[in-house]
């Protein structure tokens, strides 16, 4: 047994492949461009002192403009588009309109006029005082008509500015099975975006209203 052992011992020093080779030497026009720097009394380059493997970078610049792209379907996906913050000379909240508007956020529906605040779901990629348009409008309303879409309207937005990232209050979710020894207490808070309506765009527009009739 002990001599199986240093059979396969020897077998297998004797097939483990030699070492690769060392780099091939400095070649003459690099001994010359180094010895001249070293005359000139300025430090040779990195490149010639050191001859190393330089491989390409792998980071990928167009990375960066797709995930941009996919988070710009999604988020219109949901139902809104985020132009950038808010400048210090902007002034995006005007007076009460007699105006409203049925617009669709993710799966929920909200009712709003100019000057509202909703509460929506945590809506990604927009921070606090981001610029936003609701481009899914459902139907638009006033004192003179009322525009229903089908199932949206594509000339209408609801522009909105975000006010704060909230959570609900606390829900208990309690779980029993009698005669088991069975309870489990869980609670959760809803994540929510509060949002400040600014302006309603599309139902001053009789032109095309009557076109579209």
């Amino acid at each position: 047994m002990a001599s199986r052992r240093c059979l396969l011992r020897f077998l297998s020093i004797r097939l483990v492949p030699q070492r690769s080779q060392p780099l091939a030497p400095i070649s003459t026009a690099t001994r010359t461009l180094t010895s001249l720097s070293e005359a000139l009394g300025s430090p040779a380059p990195r490149a010639l002192a050191s001859p190393r493997l330089y491989y390409p970078s792998r980071c990928h610049f167009a990375t960066r403009s797709s995930g941009d792209e996919e988070k710009v379907a999604e988020a219109a996906e949901i139902g809104y588009k985020v132009l950038g913050p808010l400048g210090a000379d902007d002034k995006p909240f005007k007076p009460y309109e007699p105006v409203f508007a049925v617009v669709q956020i993710g799966s929920h529906q909200f009712k709003v006029s100019n000057g509202d605040s909703i509460f929506t779901e945590r809506l990604k990629f927009c921070d606090v005082n981001d610029k936003l348009v609701l481009n899914r409008v459902l139907m638009l309303g006033s004192q003179a008509q009322t525009v229903i879409g089908r199932p949206i309207l594509p000339d209408a937005a609801v522009h909105a500015v975000v006010e704060e990232h909230a959570l609900d209050a606390k829900v208990i979710i309690f779980k029993k099975k009698r005669r088991k020894n069975y309870r489990r207490t869980k609670g959760h808070r809803q994540e929510l975006t509060k949002l400040r309506i600014t302006n309603i765009e599309g139902i001053d527009k009789p032109e095309a209203a009557a076109v579209a009739t």
